[in-house]
Order: C-alpha cells, then structure tokens, then sequence
C-alpha cells in the first residue's frame, strides 16, 4: 500500500514538475511594469527580465534609482518616476505605459514597492504610523492594479504581487503585517474575478531577506523614535529592559536574512513566464520550513511561540 502511495505522490510531483516548465511563447513581444525597482527585488528582477529578452516598464521612487537601473541594463529597458501614495503619479505612469504598450496591452504587473516602518508594539503608534505603512503596501498597490487592470484584460497577462511570509503569520506590531494580509485577501479576491478573462494572479511570500524593507539600522531608529515620543505610563509598562531587548532582536535579524534575492525574483520571473504559474510561491527556505508549517499550525500554539520568542514588558504579569 505504501509503495502505491509513494508512486501517485511521485507521479504527482513528476507531472507538477513537467507542467511548470512549459514557457509562454514569445516573451520578447510582452511588456512588463514593475513597480519599486530602485532596489531589492524590483531592482533584480527589472535586470532579470532584461536579459531574458522581455520589454520591461520599470517604475522608480527617484530619479537617481531610475539612472542607476538603465545603466545596468539593455536599451529595451525603460523607465518612469511613480510613487504609490500620489494618484496623480500613478495616472501619469498608467498613460506612459499605454503609450508604450500600444494595441498588445501589458503582459505583466509586478506590485513590488514597500516599506518597513515604523514598526514596535501597536500601542507605540498613532493612526498615522499605520496609515503610511499602508498608503504604500496596500493602497498604492490596489491603486496601481485598478489604474493597469484593462492593459493587463487586453494581453491575458498577469498581476504578481509581493506578500511575505508577515502575511501569514503576525510576528510584530505596526502597519507592515497588516499590509501583508491585505495583500493576501486582495489577491485572493482579484484571482477569483481575472480568472473570467484569462488573467493568472499570483501571490510571491518571502522570508527574510537583505533588502531596505529589512535594514535593521532605519528598523532600530523608527523603533527608537517611537519610544522617545510614547507617554509616560507606556515607558512605565514595557521598561528601558524591553527597548534594549527588542532592538538587540532587530540587530540580529541581520543575521538571519539571506543575500540570495534571486530566490525570490526566480519565483517572481516563473510567474511572469509559465505557462502554469503557482498561485503562490514560498521564497526562501525559512518560507518553506518555518513561516508555512507556522501559519497551519493552531492559534494557540503559535502565541505561545511567539510569546516565548519576543522581549518581556517590565509590568507583564
């Protein structure tokens, strides 16, 4: 018996594995806009996709990201100054790529921009500490598919949005998790609804890896700002004790953050390419074996890790 649950399982993988090299044909005609490439992942996979052949529409927050990308790259390769928070911006960057696009439409639309901070414990934070996290992860990404959505309907392309792991499993308090989830139920509901039309959405959830979104030094300082501007009764609660812990936790998230960002873009660039793309993709081995396994366990279980994990409060009980 398990011989025979052995060979489907096998069969399975096997058959998974010969439909997910199956590549759309005539990449080199299809148009790609990717937003956040001064750097991380935007910035690799802009670089990716050039090589690969592909029109890429690369979208930067400066103009100094923007010069720095096209000195890398073909000539193929173009880009446009967008930020996620402005309607205007995003406007004027979706009439740039219809006019570029012209009658094919656009392949690909990689929602790639973010920001990390500020992040500490919820009661740290104002409504606007939240608000800016989310103007960026989540706002600005549902802004910039609705503007792009009727290019990407005409090509039968693709919406590959960046999630991580956070989107998963809450870790830490702030806007950034929030976001995540967001993004998750989004894409969820938007896959759902493209389905109709022949649009593939796909979710990328990262680990950790070195990228700005996990400087630990712009981290630390957010998190120190916070605590110079909480209130009285709220320094009395959590002690200077929590605030040397939680940023000696921060500086060691450094270590724990893997350089290799092409786990992440080749999930990015197989969701772009395939002709079956995943509907998700893990990145990273601590995706795989630690933040997955995490998010099916039971609630219970994963406060009591947590909990047994992250820095004490001087007053907790």
């Amino acid at each position: 018996m398990w011989l025979y649950l052995a060979a489907l399982v096998g069969l399975f993988y096997l058959l998974r594995w010969y439909r997910e090299r199956q590549v759309v044909s005539h990449l080199r005609d299809k148009y790609v806009f990717i937003t956040g490439c001064d750097s991380g992942f935007g910035n690799l996979l802009a670089r990716q996709l050039d090589l690969r052949g592909l029109r890429v529409l690369a979208a930067c927050l400066t103009e100094k990201g923007a010069e720095q990308l096209r000195d890398q790259t073909s000539d193929r390769l173009e880009t446009v100054i967008l930020d996620v928070t402005k309607t205007e911006s995003i406007a004027a960057a979706t009439q740039w790529v219809k006019e570029h696009t012209g009658d094919r439409g656009l392949w690909g639309l990689v929602n790639n921009a973010g920001i990390s901070v500020p992040t500490a414990p919820n009661e740290w934070l104002t409504k606007q500490d939240f608000a800016k996290i989310l103007d960026v992860n989540l706002l600005g990404m549902i802004e910039v598919t609705l503007s792009l959505l009727p290019l990407v309907r005409k090509a039968r392309g693709r919406v590959v949005n960046v999630s991580s792991v956070l989107g998963r499993v809450s870790v830490y308090g702030g806007g950034y998790c929030i976001s995540k989830y967001g993004v998750e139920a989004f894409s969820d509901s938007l896959r759902r609804e493209l389905s109709h039309f022949g649009v593939k959405v796909a979710i990328i959830e990262p680990g950790y890896f070195k990228t700005p979104v996990t400087n630990t030094e712009m981290i630390s300082k957010f998190f120190q700002e916070k605590w110079n501007r909480a209130s009285p009764e709220i320094k009395e609660i959590y002690g200077e004790k929590f605030l040397a812990s939680s940023i000696k936790s921060i500086g060691l998230l450094k270590k724990q953050c893997t350089q290799q960002l092409s786990l992440a873009t080749d999930c990015m660039e197989h969701a772009l390419t395939a002709c079956h793309p995943r509907t998700r993709y893990s990145a990273g081995w601590d995706a795989k074996f630690f933040f997955l396994p995490m998010s099916y366990m039971p609630t219970f279980l994963v406060d009591a890790l947590m909990c047994w994990y992250a820095p004490r409060p001087t007053k907790a009980l």
